[in-house]
């Protein structure tokens, strides 16, 4: 019995993984169709990716698209919008209208904080050119 529940919980974190790599080389690969097809410049379609995050975080999908996929879900920019709705709607429930301002900042604060801190260390690392 207990080789079989190791069996089934190797079954399921091995599902976890594809459910990952697949949701988020979708959204990987709509992100490149729109970049190649659309004259959209690349920051429009973060900002667009956030924003769809942030829309699906307040109707309260996001949390069941999170449970199927994993980090497919929360590492692309569609999680950090759902962590900015989810940062603001803590802080309104216990400060009110100023939650709303502070919120996202307080939510967003740790992943915007490792975003800067390693791209910085790799500016150190590797040395950057310009395109010619």
């Amino acid at each position: 019995m207990r080789q079989s529940l190791n069996g089934e919980r190797c079954v399921n974190q091995m599902m976890d993984y594809v459910n990952a790599f697949w949701v988020g080389g979708l959204i990987c690969a709509l992100v490149q169709i729109l970049m190649e097809k659309t004259k959209m410049m690349p920051g429009r379609i973060m900002v667009l990716l956030v924003v769809t995050g942030a829309v699906i975080g307040v109707f309260g999908w996001y949390d069941a698209f999170q449970e199927f996929a994993g980090a497919g879900a929360s590492v692309p920019l569609l999680g950090f919008g759902n962590v900015l709705v989810k940062g603001v709607k803590e802080a309104v429930d216990e400060k009110g209208l100023l939650g709303l301002f502070a919120g996202g900042f307080k939510a967003g604060a740790v992943g915007t904080s490792a975003a800067l801190i390693f791209g910085y260390l790799a500016s150190l690392v590797f040395k950057s050119k310009m395109k010619k």
